[in-house]
């Protein structure tokens, strides 16, 4: 059963010369209320991964977006230079920040909500005050485009991936650059923390996959084997498993510690742009360009299910309520939201 929820914003955003504004957002919904979306009764698991169904579908035009850890807020980056937050559980638009540049690449909320980061084509990263409303920071030291953020476990430090083939790490407490990790020979798409905080991981064009030492900046091992630049990345919750997607159309599964491949995930037949754990790790999803959302099993790297629905790229998978509600994000301009039976 499909739900199709339209949300429009009709707020202004001003922005002058040296002041950013951060604007409430006036929402106007469509005829009927906000849908309450039915969360099925069980997690996401191989075991019921074939019944998954699609809920209800948002109508909400963004390039990236984001979920706050508690499940409570979805942040969108958009191409209108961009970033709205919004309440996950009405799906109205709550707040507008108004970015410094047209393009928001990328956004990640810090471990306790409170802070967002966006990246963006300008070669900076944003940081945003989310109760206060307001922009806290801007962090400048890339010199090409800003692609991936990501929040270290303990909210202490923002990782960054650009262009310029770097990873930068910052202390976000002061917003000074705390270091550069170069190594890589070609542009960096994604980068994530291992749960303990301890390992970073970045992807990039250069088909390898580093594995980071935080506290020293020492890189620890090179993962080798996508055919195609490396789009994104994820750790399982108990750190022990790396998922990488790639334009070679595929998903890999590495055993972090001793930087062995496990599997190679086929069946996507356009590259993947996307990948996310379940809460349990034992569940795998992954967008692609190829319109589709794919589920697989951890343990077997056996495809599970293929969710078809949208009509253009798909950018972002996550996964919210405990794995009870699986998220998707399209360049078709809707966010579809899937269940189990």
């Amino acid at each position: 059963m499909r739900h199709l929820l339209k949300l429009e914003n009709r707020a202004r955003c001003y922005e002058s010369r040296q002041l950013v504004v951060v604007v409430l957002v006036a929402v106007t919904l469509s005829k009927k209320p906000a849908p309450t979306v039915p969360v099925p009764a069980a997690a996401i698991s191989p075991g019921n991964a074939t019944q998954v169904r699609e809920l209800a579908r948002l109508s909400i035009k963004a390039s990236n977006v984001a979920f706050s850890p508690d499940g409570k807020f979805m942040a969108s980056g958009s191409d209108d230079q961009t970033i709205r937050l919004w309440d996950a559980s009405s799906w109205q638009p709550l707040v507008v920040f108004v970015g410094r540049s047209k393009r928001v690449t990328c956004v990640a909320f810090s471990p306790d909500g409170k802070l967002l980061a966006s990246g963006s084509e300008e070669k900076t990263v944003q940081l945003w005050d989310v109760p206060g409303q307001r922009e806290q920071r801007t962090l400048v030291g890339h010199t090409g485009t800003v692609w991936s953020v990501a929040f270290s476990p303990d909210g202490k430090l923002l990782a960054s991936a650009s262009d310029d083939n770097t990873v930068k790490l910052w202390d976000i407490s002061s917003g000074r650059e705390a270091r550069t990790l170069a190594g890589h020979a070609g542009h960096v798409y994604s980068v994530a923390f291992s749960p303990d905080g301890k390992t970073l991981a970045s992807g990039a064009t250069d088909k390898t996959i580093k594995l980071w030492d935080v506290s020293n900046g020492r890189e620890l091992r090179v993962l080798t084997g996508h055919g195609d630049s490396v789009n994104s990345l994820a750790f399982a919750s108990d750190g022990k498993t790396l998922a990488s997607t790639s334009r070679d159309k595929t998903v890999k599964l590495w055993d972090v510690s001793g930087g062995r491949e496990l599997y190679t995930l086929r069946g996507h037949t356009g590259w993947v742009a996307s990948v996310a754990f379940s809460p349990d790790g034992k569940v795998l999803a992954s967008g692609s360009n190829d319109k589709t959302v794919k589920i697989w099993d951890v343990s077997s790297g056996r495809e599970l299910h293929s969710l078809s629905g949208h009509t253009d790229r798909v950018y972002v998978v996550a996964f919210l309520l405990d794995g009870k509600l699986l998220v998707s994000g399209s360049d078709d301009g809707t966010i579809g939201l899937w269940g189990g039976r």
